[in-house]
């Protein structure tokens, strides 16, 4: 599942392609909206919120969606091939004069009107690269359940907006926590901090093009650390710490990274 500085980057790419330009082509792959026609409307802009997408429109209308696992948006210039797949997985089109937005795989697509947007999004938390952030606010949702594991609450975007699994994996190292042990086990001060690392690591992230945990912070670059992540990805390869190899399981069908020995807790 991208993580919210992807999404943040898709919304800008989007935003770039067919903000201001009036839509000279609109489909809907989707049954429910198979019949919407917005050609002629111009796009007012598009924005992210946590990990969905808002693409607004003239006349009040927005266009929701969310890639979870599969999904993405393709942005192709005038008589340019389309490269992101099939044609049946494609779900959207929105053309313009001169560039054409693909949406492959899109298991959330819907269009409703922008006045109610918050019932799409309305559920989420403070969105770690949006104006509406609150680390306080953010802090109080991971500590309202105190039982439950670290990596569930990281990953419930009603708690904090924009933590996919990378950045889940990487957090719980940074923090020396395993995705498993229950929040409640973890120091206030630590708590406090897992939250500021996470703002600071997707604000670092959000305008690279290759993501980064390794070198985003101050206290943990050493200058001759060359992986870009720390436990993600790096199954049987050695801690960038201890030299411990990198273990994985699944979980809910996401794998799972962490260091058996820098991280306490329990484990899969």
């Amino acid at each position: 599942m991208p993580e919210g500085d992807t999404v943040l980057q898709t919304a800008r790419r989007l935003d770039a392609a067919l903000a201001g330009q009036p839509l000279t082509g609109f489909d809907l792959r989707v049954p429910r909206f198979a019949t919407a026609d917005l050609t002629g409307r111009t796009v007012l802009g598009v924005a992210s919120r946590g990990k969905h997408l808002l693409t607004r429109f003239q006349g009040g209308l927005t266009l929701h969606s969310h890639l979870r696992m599969e999904g993405a948006w393709r942005v192709y210039g005038h008589g340019e091939r389309w490269r992101g797949g099939p044609s049946h997985q494609i779900r959207a089109v929105l053309a313009t004069a001169e560039r054409t937005a693909v949406g492959y795989r899109l298991p959330v697509l819907e269009l409703l009107r922008t006045e109610d947007e918050e019932q799409a999004v309305g559920h989420l938390g403070p969105d770690l690269l949006g104006p509406d952030w609150e680390p306080d606010t953010a802090l109080r949702n991971l500590l309202a359940d105190p039982g439950r594991r670290v990596g569930d609450a990281l990953l419930d975007q009603r708690n904090l907006a924009g933590i996919g699994n990378v950045y889940m994996c990487e957090l719980c190292f940074m923090a020396r926590a395993t995705p498993w042990l229950p929040v409640g086990e973890l120091s206030l001060p630590l708590t406090t901090r897992l939250v500021s690392t996470a703002k600071q690591l997707l604000e670092a992230n959000r305008d690279r093009p290759m993501r980064t945990t390794t070198g985003a912070t101050a206290a943990l670059s050493r200058g001759r650390v060359r992986e870009r992540l720390f436990v993600y990805g790096r199954a049987r390869r050695p801690c960038l710490r201890c030299r411990t190899p990198i273990r994985v399981a699944d979980r809910d069908d996401r794998p799972t990274y962490w260091c058996p020995h820098c991280q306490s807790g329990p484990t899969a």
